[in-house]
């Protein structure tokens, strides 16, 4: 396991006592209280540091893609796909609001990366998300790979292939073939798909430049 990975164990995010007794303050306020979850979201990125969306919604809402964390007085809902980016997280409440401290943060591009700046913000990169998430990443998750929007511009999504897929020989049939056609068919604004993966980078890649 690499030192920066975050062991199953580890609380998926944590509530301090201010912020839990602040949450609940303004659920009272909402209708039908009793029934409704706080869910938090991964919603974009600002800069190194990922931005937050955090809403109240019905329990009963939460889906497969969703991660339910069960308290006594308070059940908080983790967006789809936002699990790993918030492992080991602390929701607190400060003079200056509501505080997440996550030890995470978006992986920088990498070396000789010449596409947009990385950008999750806006509709169409959830949607993006959304179809990752619940579609393609289920699918090549059985040979250990993901693929992770990095942003979109132009109607071009740009994704980093990670795990089983990294530095993989059949990664650009994988992105061509299979997660191209199902975001295309999926979201009409997505005209294509770059793959922005270092693929001769990390630990085992498959990957081989080829010999001069």
């Amino acid at each position: 396991m690499a030192s920066d990975e975050k062991p199953e164990t580890t609380p998926l995010l944590t509530l301090t006592d201010e912020a839990r007794e602040k949450v609940l303050e303004a659920r009272a306020d909402e209708p039908e209280a009793d029934n409704l979850a706080l869910w938090v979201e991964v919603s974009g990125i600002a800069g190194a540091t990922y931005r937050y969306e955090m809403y109240f919604r019905a329990l009963s809402e939460a889906g497969e893609a969703e991660t339910v964390l069960h308290n006594d007085d308070l059940s908080v809902v983790i967006g789809a796909g936002s699990a790993d980016k918030l492992r080991g997280a602390t929701l607190d409440y400060t003079n200056n609001g509501m505080v997440m401290n996550n030890p995470n943060s978006p992986a920088p591009p990498s070396a000789g990366y010449d596409g947009p700046p990385p950008d999750l913000s806006g509709e169409l990169p959830q949607r993006v998300i959304e179809v990752l998430d619940t579609q393609i990443n289920p699918a090549i998750a059985s040979h250990g790979g993901v693929a992770e929007l990095v942003a979109v511009d132009e109607g071009i999504a740009y994704l980093r292939l990670g795990g089983g897929c990294q530095g993989c020989g059949m990664a650009s049939v994988t992105l061509s073939q299979g997660i191209e056609v199902a975001l295309t068919e999926a979201i009409p604004e997505i005209i294509g798909v770059r793959d922005v993966t270092d693929h001769a980078s990390g630990e085992n890649p498959f990957y081989e430049s080829a010999k001069k």
